[in-house]
């Protein structure tokens, strides 16, 4: 497999198969996906409860075929907005 460190399954895991997805393809490596934060930036399936979590349950995107390359080309957008979080006071 070519980039296997964009990678992972673990089907030892007591959650999988999660997001009623599973098959080769599938890719544990962002477990929890690091575009959580984004919050409606995220460009992922996801809704929020009436308590205002934000649910991804819907999402596959971190555990897709590219979402590897999806999640780290986002990453100059996690950076920005917790620069600015840092800036603002919010952290």
């Amino acid at each position: 497999m070519k980039n296997n460190y964009a990678y992972f399954q673990n089907k030892d895991c007591e959650y999988y198969p999660c997001h009623k997805a599973e098959g080769e393809d599938f890719n544990c490596l962002f477990c929890f996906c690091p575009l959580y934060a984004m919050g409606r930036e995220c460009g992922g399936n996801f809704t929020y409860t009436e308590d205002g979590i934000k649910d991804c349950s819907a999402c596959t995107i971190p555990h897709s075929k590219d979402g590897y390359d999806y999640i780290v080309k986002k990453c100059p957008e996690i950076i920005k907005k917790i620069k600015e979080e840092a800036d603002n006071g919010e952290l």
